[in-house]
This record gives structure tokens, sequence and C-alpha cells, in this order.
């Protein structure tokens, strides 16, 4: 009966665990996303900001 229970509690555990693992990573790669997204934006007015000036001069 003790061993059904300390392994039971020991599954709840590792899911608790992987479950939290989970989230980690997802929250990870939406961070990730939005940087890249944030670059690519910047990269873009960096290209637009240079045409500018080299079509002006």
């Amino acid at each position: 009966m003790a061993d059904n229970y300390l392994e039971r509690k020991y599954e709840e555990y590792l899911e608790r665990k992987a479950a939290a693992e989970k989230a980690r990573r997802a929250e990870w790669k939406k961070r990730m996303d939005a940087y890249r997204r944030r670059l690519a934006e910047a990269n873009d007015e960096k290209i637009a900001a240079d045409e500018d000036k080299d079509g002006k001069s």
C-alpha cells in the first residue's frame, strides 16, 4: 500500500515537472519569436533609412 502511494506521488510529481518544463519552453519560444520579430523590424527600418539616405544624395 505504501509503495502504491509513493509511486503515485512520484508519478504526479513527474507530471507536474513535465508540465512546468513544457510551459517554460513555450514561454521561451514566445519570447524568442518576439525578439526575432523586433530584430527583423529594426533591420527593415535600417535598410529603409539607408535607401532614403542614398536616394537623397
